[in-house]
């Protein structure tokens, strides 16, 4: 199959927190950017959202001719796609949803540009059944923000080509992302699936009452958080074996997976569990609003990134 791997146009369905991060990416990497969402608001919404990010991505870097004039609100699926050479999908979490949407994208785009949905755990084989030319489909899961963090899982359905998974790829590669490509399609995916193990054993412990939001909130940005950031899990445990590696790390603290310590299981989501994360967040906030408070996310995590690099390249590494 023949696919287009160098973009010009960027179209985005559903401008959500999601959706407005791709268009904010999009834009930042000079590409023309077509935005459709029925949503009431909906533009007036995006372009506060890319107001907001557009600090960031400047001090992060703009491509030649990134611009926010660059960007185009439209009021039907089938003028938002008609030209696009790359469409990422960002709708609600809803299977019936997706699949009469992208029932409709297909139908309308051109049969070479590539499709990609937003989606952090749905099936592609399944929201993409009635999809024409089904083998330029894929998933490609970013994370918030998307306009700064360059992960993006990307998972083929059953029917989706090779080289289209190759090709969506290198799109997201020339977007500046690192895309991960998942070998199969699983629920969740993997990062998901990591990040939801953690959120349940969070909510025990609040609910359980042994911490608060921000105290477990602590735990992680004092500690594996910062380890997280530039050497994942399994390095991590690796070094913690000592010079003997790995090996030595499972042996001495293999025996431990046997012990309770986590609950599988997600806590009942009672109103009381509720009632505590969300005044505990509260207080996390303070007196600081969500744009105040994305403003030094984005803050922190071009700092991050940066002194990973940095610290790569006295290494070596």
């Amino acid at each position: 199959m023949t696919v287009i791997t160098d973009i010009k146009i960027f179209a985005a369905l559903g401008v959500g927190v999601i959706g407005s991060g791709w268009v904010a990416r999009a834009l930042a990497h000079g590409l023309d950017v077509l935005a459709w969402d029925p949503a009431v608001g909906a533009e007036q919404q995006l372009r506060a959202n890319i107001a907001n990010a557009w600090p960031a991505l400047e001090r992060l870097g703009l491509a030649p001719g990134a611009s926010t004039q660059r960007l185009r609100f439209v009021t039907t699926v089938e003028e938002c796609v008609r030209d696009a050479d790359f469409i990422q999908e960002s709708a609600p979490e809803r299977q019936d949803l997706k699949l009469a949407l992208h029932a409709q994208i297909s139908a309308a785009a051109k049969p070479d540009a590539i499709i990609a949905s937003s989606t952090s755990g749905l099936l592609p084989s399944d929201f993409y059944a009635q999809a024409i030319h089904p083998e330029r489909c894929v998933v490609g899961h970013p994370f918030n923000p998307v306009y700064l963090l360059p992960l993006v899982e990307v998972v083929g359905g059953q029917h989706t080509a090779p080289a289209a998974v190759a090709a969506a790829i290198k799109i997201y590669s020339s977007l500046g992302m690192q895309p991960l490509h998942v070998r199969k399609e699983i629920p969740g995916f993997i990062a998901d699936r990591l990040l939801e193990a953690v959120w349940r054993e969070a909510l025990h412990l609040v609910n359980d009452g042994v911490a608060t939001t921000g105290e477990i909130d602590d735990a992680i940005r004092f500690g594996a958080g910062i380890r997280w950031s530039f050497m994942g899990t399994f390095l991590t445990y690796t070094l913690a074996g000592g010079d003997a590696g790995m090996r030595h790390f499972m042996a001495q603290f293999g025996p431990a997976l046997e012990l309770p310590w986590t609950k599988l299981v997600a806590p009942k989501l009672t109103d009381a569990l509720i009632d505590s994360v969300v005044d505990g967040t509260t207080a996390q906030l303070g007196t600081h609003s969500i744009k105040q408070m994305e403003r030094y996310r984005d803050d922190a995590i071009i700092s991050v990134m940066a002194a990973v690099e940095a610290a790569k390249a006295r290494h070596g590494i």
